[in-house]
């Protein structure tokens, strides 16, 4: 557990309905900060891209400072139907990243499981007026009433956010996209499915080059598919991806064209004593992620989270359990499908510490300095605003203390599958089914 004088987690805000049922196509399905943490932005299933701006601190709302308020919501994908497979494809929303601001618009990419988009979103608080061809309508006037000729004039108006696709990324993917990730040369980005990792242009939508390529000839000898794929955040050659064997693949782009042979292969070598019918299944990487010094790299599998030293192929540096406890429930967590729960996992601004989630709307936070952990809960009931997080504790067995609950009593319906951390300060946000958390420390909390 996190000691006096460490963070302290406390609510700032909860947003999202309150009421028991949930509709289907509200479950919150990403979370993405930009660079500077200024914005915030979710997907959905239901196709949604619902984007946050932070509050500044006024004088009349001193305390609203590290609040994000809604600033833009978009449809971004709607359902589609394959006629050739006749499949459904769902507008549920698989990833969003940002890319680097350039100028006065934000511009984020969004995928859902085949098309990738491209979104501009800038802001609109003039408006011309003074037109000598068109009335104020917008209608083209009747040129022999325009007697003399004046100059246009900008007049403020109320603030408007505006959001227009640029580009379309479409028919590259004959499998479902898990990732997408923009590189460090603000130019390119790649977009990964279960079995080929595509490089694009991003102002180019009508083709891209295959980068990596795992498809066997023979579909009945695949062994494995990609579960993740990110750039490496200053080196714009190189990139990992991560497989259904617990496998990192680390490729520089510079070798060949064709990234089939990695350059390193990170690999925990198996205890047999461990072996089990569920020894596969669970070492399945669910998401992968470089530190922001990009000399680390994180990954989640089913029960735990592992640091790697890009120096060091045959072994994590550190791992940690995040719900060691299900081991025994491995059974039942496979009967009701819990088991293929792919969990994400996040660094903090200064790569410290590391939070990723769990069930009963469980998440973890890692120490990596002290060694320390803590399990908080993302829940209406437990939080009070502004009040500081008790530590939760799940029971195995013998003695059990007040606030301690049972492995038996867990909910694996509500679980906490995607977090993001602020680039810079200790703002976290925690997707728990349709609500979106936000939690600040209470530090940073009490200064605003």
């Amino acid at each position: 557990m996190f000691a006096q004088g460490e963070t302290q987690w406390c609510l700032v805000q909860i947003n999202g309905p309150s009421n028991k049922k949930v509709q289907e196509a509200d479950i919150i399905s990403t979370v993405e900060f930009n660079q500077t943490g200024e914005l915030l932005a979710t997907g959905d299933k239901g196709g949604r891209v619902v984007i946050f701006q932070r509050e500044t601190e006024s004088k009349n709302e001193p305390f609203c400072q590290g609040e994000y308020n809604v600033y833009s919501t978009f449809q971004s994908h709607e359902p589609e139907f394959d006629y050739l497979k006749s499949l459904e494809i769902e507008e549920k929303i698989n990833k969003i990243r940002w890319l680097p601001q350039q100028n006065a618009a934000h511009f984020l990419l969004s995928t859902n499981d085949k098309t990738i988009k491209l979104w501009k979103v800038s802001e609109r608080d003039k408006r011309p007026e003074g037109y000598n061809l068109k009335d104020e309508e917008g209608r083209m006037k009747d040129l022999s009433t325009v007697t003399s000729l004046q100059v246009p004039v900008l007049k403020p108006m109320d603030l408007m956010v505006e959001v227009s696709p640029r580009r379309v990324f479409a028919n590259a993917h004959t499998y479902h996209v898990n990732s997408i990730s923009v590189n460090s040369d603000c130019e390119t980005y790649m977009s990964a499915d279960d079995l080929r990792i595509n490089l694009w242009h991003l102002g180019i939508t009508d083709r891209s080059f295959n980068i990596v390529d795992i498809k066997p000839a023979n579909m009945e000898e695949l062994t494995e598919v990609i579960t993740a794929a990110e750039f490496h955040p200053h080196h714009c050659n190189l990139f990992v991806y991560s497989s259904s064997k617990g496998t990192l693949r680390l490729c520089d782009m510079r070798a060949s064209a064709l990234c089939d042979k990695h350059s390193k292969l990170f690999e925990e070598p198996e205890d047999p004593s461990n072996r089990s019918f569920f020894s596969e299944i669970i070492s399945s990487v669910s998401d992968v992620k470089f530190s922001h010094s990009g000399r680390y790299l994180l990954t989640r599998d089913y029960l735990t989270a592992k640091v790697w030293d890009l120096n060091m192929e045959n072994k994590p540096i550190e791992t940690y359990q995040v719900h060691d406890y299900l081991r025994s429930k491995l059974c039942s967590l496979y009967e009701n499908d819990c088991i293929f729960d792919k969990f994400e996992c996040a660094w903090n601004g200064s790569d410290s510490v590391i939070m990723t989630g769990a069930y009963n709307n469980f998440f973890r936070m890692f120490d990596r300095n002290t060694k320390r952990d803590v399990t908080l809960e993302a829940s209406r009931e437990s939080s009070k605003p502004r009040a500081v997080l008790k530590p939760r504790r799940v029971c195995i067995g013998g003695k059990r203390r007040k606030d301690d609950i049972a492995v038996d009593s867990l909910d694996y319906t509500k679980k906490i599958l995607h977090t993001a951390w602020h680039p810079a300060e200790n703002i976290i946000a925690i997707a728990a089914t349709n609500n979106l958390y936000i939690f600040q420390d209470k530090v940073n909390s009490e200064m605003h």
